[in-house]
């Protein structure tokens, strides 16, 4: 591609752009597990790959740092994969496509994968350099971190001797995360039947939702594709009659759903009707959202005339009477940490099949016995209405150290760099670091990041700028953590 020949940091951004040109979506981590690997064998690095794909790559220090305590540089290789509905990609087997807009690195019409290649290419351009003063180095590279830290909870670090983590998996430069959420993934599914009916097919969508990721921005209180078009069907069953023939929404459970969509079947006399109340919905919600979805817009279309299988009605209510009581969104707020959610949940994917209903969800809580309990009333539900519910990913929060000499230093790199003192805080969102603390003791870790906006949706942009200040912030740190 080329398009970052002519950024600085020269090798952060060379490296970053051949990530970008890799498939690496969650679950398809092969090929860049690979290409970890033969950038250690090539630069003559010792490597670890375990059959999950997840790679360690270890460098000595340099000259005057070879007896210095290792600094853990990790992130993960996976990334969420998010499209335009009018962007043509294969995921699984196409790279991306980066621009530049002014300061920004951009991808076209998809996510950009900056959340978390950027640290995958800093740590490349680290292991590359001859010249860099820096501790022995211990490059931890995990999979499936998007998909419930999959990677962090398998690998075996019980061979790295350093206890001083970097862990580059945040987005906004200048802060500093010292603890997280904990979280889980839920699978629920309820079984559904069809019949054939006749009457005329209509199309209608939820679309132009700025969604975003369900940890860092759930508080932002953004509309909810799969939600939203819960309460349309309900209120058109009610007032129009219609019939469900299929129905879904979202593509990752931590990413806030910005379209969903159903093909229905009414009564051909109900189709003035139903674009009536379509209307009204619309306008009800671009009052809703104004603030939050300015965008927000629903749509209908007439398909044509037939006879097809649509949900039996009992399968159509129970799907309706889940969609509608199903917890979502921020649940509870922190009480001693200002503007801090404490426990959330966000359906992220809703798919309707010949046999079942299910929807996904990303919960997420700082507070471990509200986790369950969250988790706990999805699968009430669920089972009440008949279904079954499916846990895994459950990963533990990462609790703030009092006394952590790492942030002390990173924070004065910090402020001799930049001449202003970086903020301290917590995250709702999940990161490594908790998994990865609880199996090495004595774990100090810090996590941080450039500037990279809107992650988890197509509108995501990577600051240059910033990325460049970050890379001196690295550098100073390594130069000084003798």
């Amino acid at each position: 591609m080329n398009v970052c020949t002519n950024l600085e940091p020269k090798k952060v951004f060379q490296f970053f752009e051949e990530i970008c040109g890799i498939p690496h979506g969650s679950g398809n981590t092969k090929k860049i597990s690979d290409y970890c690997v033969d950038f250690a064998k090539s630069r003559g690095l010792s490597y670890e790959q375990d059959a999950n794909n997840n790679v360690i790559i270890k460098k000595p220090g340099s000259a005057g740092y070879e007896d210095s305590q290792p600094v853990i540089i990790q992130g993960h290789m996976d990334m969420v994969c998010e499209k335009e509905s009018s962007r043509e990609i294969d995921f699984t087997r196409e790279g991306l496509s980066l621009y530049i807009d002014g300061d920004f690195l951009k991808a076209e019409g998809t996510t950009l994968g900056g959340d978390d290649g950027i640290a995958l290419a800093y740590a490349f351009a680290l292991l590359d350099s001859d010249t860099l003063a820096h501790p022995p180095l211990e490059v931890v590279l995990t999979v499936d971190e998007e998909t419930g830290m999959l990677g962090a909870e398998s690998i075996d670090v019980s061979g790295l001797k350093g206890r001083r983590l970097l862990n580059i998996d945040s987005d906004e430069e200048g802060v500093f995360l010292t603890s997280c959420a904990g979280g889980l993934r839920a699978d629920c599914v309820l079984p559904v039947s069809y019949e054939t009916v006749e009457g005329l097919e209509v199309s209608l969508r939820v679309h132009g939702l700025l969604g975003g990721h369900s940890g860092a921005e759930i508080h932002k209180e953004r509309a909810n594709g799969i939600v939203t078009l819960g309460r349309i069907l309900q209120d058109l069953e009610t007032q129009a009659g219609i019939r469900i023939m299929s129905a879904a929404g979202g593509l990752m459970d931590n990413a806030i759903p910005r379209e969903a969509e159903a093909k229905l079947l009414i009564a051909p006399g109900q189709a003035g009707r139903l674009e009536e109340l379509v209307q009204e919905w619309e306008e009800t919600l671009q009052k809703e959202f104004q603030s939050s979805d300015p965008g927000i817009s629903v749509s209908v279309s007439r398909e044509g005339e037939g006879s097809v299988p649509v949900l039996e009605k009992a399968s159509q209510e129970r799907l309706l009477v889940f969609l509608r009581n199903m917890p979502f969104g921020v649940l509870n707020r922190s009480l001693e940490i200002p503007d801090l959610v404490e426990t959330s949940l966000n359906p992220g994917i809703f798919q309707l099949t010949e046999a079942e209903c299910q929807v996904t969800f990303s919960i997420r809580s700082s507070v471990t016995s509200r986790k369950y309990e969250v988790s706990n009333r999805l699968r009430t539900l669920t089972e009440f209405l008949g279904g079954t519910m499916t846990v895994y990913g459950d990963y533990p929060a990462w609790e703030y150290k009092a006394d952590s000499k790492l942030r002390e230093l990173m924070r004065e790199c910090y402020r001799d760099l930049f001449k202003e003192e970086p903020k301290i805080q917590a995250i709702h969102a999940g990161l490594e670091c908790g998994l990865l603390s609880g199996k090495l003791p004595d774990l100090d870790c810090i996590s941080f990041g450039p500037n990279n906006f809107d992650i988890h949706t197509p509108k995501e942009r990577l600051s240059i700028s910033s990325t460049a200040r970050v890379w001196d912030l690295i550098v100073e740190f390594l130069r000084r953590a003798k």
